[in-house]
């Protein structure tokens, strides 16, 4: 944990709490450390779906959707906006809350919506080596980054064509342990 100002931390429960956390033996303040929310969208042109293969660590060289980590003060629909546009140079329209996925071993949420591509100008961006549009059978799948990845997919192709149906959660028994 960085300690920008020379805090005295330890961890105890304080009080009123039920768990430890980083409090400061000065002054009381406790340091809390919440799970960090990821944004991302499967992204469509026509039946192809838009991939990206990682520039960056973990799982460099292997092929995701484009997200990334929330920024504050910004709803999850512009993060995953901005981050098809920094993985992807990728404008895209959302159509609607895919899945929320639970990886409590990493301490993250993930939120992936169902999006197209709303124009069709995209290219690898900085996090990225390439960027390209896949067919159903043309995706690789043994080359995927992370399970979430995965279920997105696979949850996206089950509700091709259908306006509303609820948000998709961990399939049952999968917990992200990647």
């Amino acid at each position: 944990m960085q300690n920008p100002r020379n805090y005295r931390f330890s961890k105890q429960v304080p009080e009123g709490d039920n768990r430890e956390r980083h409090v400061c033996g000065d002054c009381g303040w406790i340091h809390y450390v919440n799970p960090k929310i990821v944004v991302g969208a499967v992204i469509t042109q026509g039946d192809r779906i838009l991939l990206c293969r990682r520039a960056i660590e973990p799982r460099h060289g292997f092929w995701t959707i484009p997200a990334g980590y929330m920024e504050e003060r910004e709803t999850s629909e512009a993060g995953a906006m901005r981050e098809a546009k920094e993985e992807a140079c990728a404008d895209i329209q959302i159509d609607a809350l895919l899945a929320v996925y639970n990886i409590p071993r990493i301490s993250q949420v993930q939120l992936i919506y169902r999006a197209t591509l709303a124009s069709p100008d995209f290219s690898a961006g900085p996090e990225s080596l390439e960027a390209k549009l896949f067919g159903w059978g043309e995706i690789p799948w043994d080359d995927l980054a992370f399970p979430s990845v995965h279920w997105a997919l696979q949850q996206h192709r089950s509700v091709i064509g259908r306006d509303g149906f609820p948000a998709f959660s961990n399939p049952p028994g999968e917990f992200g342990n990647y």
